[in-house]
């Protein structure tokens, strides 16, 4: 498999875009880049600097701070994936909490801190060889690319997930409000105006409800080498 191809993975909130794309670069030898972390790290910034909460958001500001967010990622070994780095700080945790999640759509929809990102998303993959996971990686940063994923599961399923997820991590977290948060971004990722979440006319549709991480990875190993062939 000498042939490398961009696989670009979008689909709603917590269907396990990430787990997905991990296994998938790991299985390649492909570089991963967590597009969602991106927008986290740019949103835990703005929480840390006070320019969002619960009634306010000072976009102006955020938008005049952006050459002073610099956000890389890291390989960690003992991972196995790499770690996002925010100004030479390790945040991978701080942006996994709820109080990230809740505003990480707001931010993400401002359409010049989208324009900074992609075009960083663009740099890193323009050789190819790469798996990305986001909103509009097949519609915007990508559209070229050879195999496209829309992932998708009924909220109820992704926000049991998740809720499963934070509560492994030790975060005190209520069932109700997990799956709102969950509607209430499906709903601001499919209506945003910059870069809205759609399925591209390409992209194969991979329901995951009642599918296990192994059979969901099989099924997209298969698809990837099928296309790898092409």
């Amino acid at each position: 498999m000498n042939k490398k191809i961009i696989i670009a993975i979008d689909g709603h909130s917590s269907t396990g875009k990430s787990t997905l794309a991990k296994e998938l670069a790991k299985a390649l030898d492909y570089i991963y880049i967590d597009t969602g972390a991106m927008y986290r790290a740019v949103t835990y910034y703005a929480l840390q600097n006070k320019l969002i909460g619960k009634d306010f958001f000072n976009k102006k500001q955020l938008i005049n701070n952006l050459d002073k967010i610099h956000i890389d990622f890291r390989y960690n070994p003992d991972l196995g994936f790499a770690e996002v780095y925010l100004n030479g700080k390790n945040i991978e945790d701080k942006i996994r909490k709820m109080e990230v999640s809740n505003y990480v759509s707001q931010v993400s929809a401002v359409p010049e801190i989208r324009e900074k990102l992609v075009a960083q998303q663009r740099k890193i993959g323009k050789n190819k060889g790469v798996v990305l996971d986001g909103r509009d990686i097949g519609s915007v940063v990508f559209p070229n690319a050879e195999l496209k994923i829309f992932m998708t599961a009924s909220p109820e399923v992704r926000a049991r997930r998740r809720y499963n997820e934070l509560q492994a991590k030790g975060q005190k977290v209520d069932f109700e409000e997990v799956l709102q948060n969950v509607i209430q971004r499906d709903k601001t990722d499919s209506t945003r105006a910059t870069s809205p979440l759609v399925k591209t006319d390409d992209a194969i549709e991979l329901d995951n409800s009642n599918l296990t991480r192994e059979e969901q990875f099989e099924k997209v190993l298969e698809w990837t080498k099928e296309k790898i062939k092409e």
